[in-house]
């Protein structure tokens, strides 16, 4: 790949982040579909030169189910000091275990509960381990729908402890913060423990490339609390049979985040508060 910076809209903050890819390299056991999802750190890399993202969070991948070794192995490659993780695992995992992830860089579990038919880990197991992890500085990073969060919003209220919303919060595209869930997402925020990803905008659209309806959402959203919010391309797109231009998801940070400040809060300050960057 042409690891030759690209010229971008727009000037890239020092220390900037993307908070949300994937590394799925087959050479760990897998499910038996990391063979058709492949995104290496190396791959990842030469898009790190081109952008000029320095800092990376990467996301278990559902391959490796409960099997976090391809996370803590791509945090070890990337460089510790620029790479964290969210993990998933079960409430039947030890306090050891725990101990030894945060060691490895991790900084919050993931829920995807988006899909019951695909999902590896139960919503019933968050509020239990975000207990577990409260003097660890966790976040609880959920991947549902704009229905399951309003279903499950009590539980999520009493959460004690860092919160992040994945892709928007799922928001119907046809309504966008006119979703019943939106008021919902905006208590969280208010409240001051939690963080919407801006990412995934392929995941909420009707109207396809260029996702003139996540585009709305994503404004919205950084427009309402510029704090907390943060962005992450979810390299290496699984859920799309045509991948999207690296480059092209990149320049959408100028349209998402169309001020210096936005830009500086959401891909350097919030992802250094949010997961202990130094």
């Amino acid at each position: 790949m042409d690891c030759t910076t690209v010229s971008l809209p727009f000037e890239m903050p020092a220390d900037a982040c993307n908070v949300h890819l994937h590394i799925i390299d087959p050479a760990f056991p897998n499910d038996g579909k990391a063979a058709s999802q492949i995104g290496t750190v190396e791959t990842y890399q030469a898009l790190v030169n081109k952008l000029r993202l320095p800092r990376a969070v990467f996301v278990q991948a559902k391959p490796f189910a409960l099997d976090n070794a391809c996370l803590l192995d791509a945090i070890q490659k990337f460089g510790p000091d620029n790479a964290r993780g969210i993990a998933v695992v079960n409430n039947t995992i030890s306090d050891q275990g725990l101990e030894q992830l945060h060691n490895g860089g991790v900084r919050g579990l993931r829920f995807s509960v988006w899909n019951p038919d695909n999902a590896v880990v139960s919503f019933d197991d968050c509020a239990p381990l975000s207990e577990r992890v409260k003097h660890l500085d966790w976040n609880m990073q959920l991947h549902m729908g704009a229905a399951q969060l309003v279903k499950w919003a009590d539980i999520i209220r009493r959460l004690d402890c860092k919160v992040v919303i994945d892709h928007m919060g799922r928001l119907d595209p046809a309504l966008g913060v006119k979703d019943p869930a939106y008021p919902f997402i905006q208590e969280m925020i208010d409240k001051g423990n939690t963080w919407v990803k801006l990412s995934g905008p392929y995941l909420n659209t009707k109207t396809g490339e260029p996702w003139e309806d996540a585009t709305r959402t994503a404004v919205a959203i950084a427009e309402f609390a510029p704090e907390r919010v943060v962005w992450g391309s979810d390299f290496p797109h699984v859920t799309e049979k045509i991948k999207p231009d690296e480059v092209v998801l990149t320049e959408m940070i100028a349209t998402w985040l169309p001020t210096k400040k936005a830009r500086q809060l959401a891909l350097a300050d919030n992802p250094k508060e949010l997961y202990g960057f130094v």
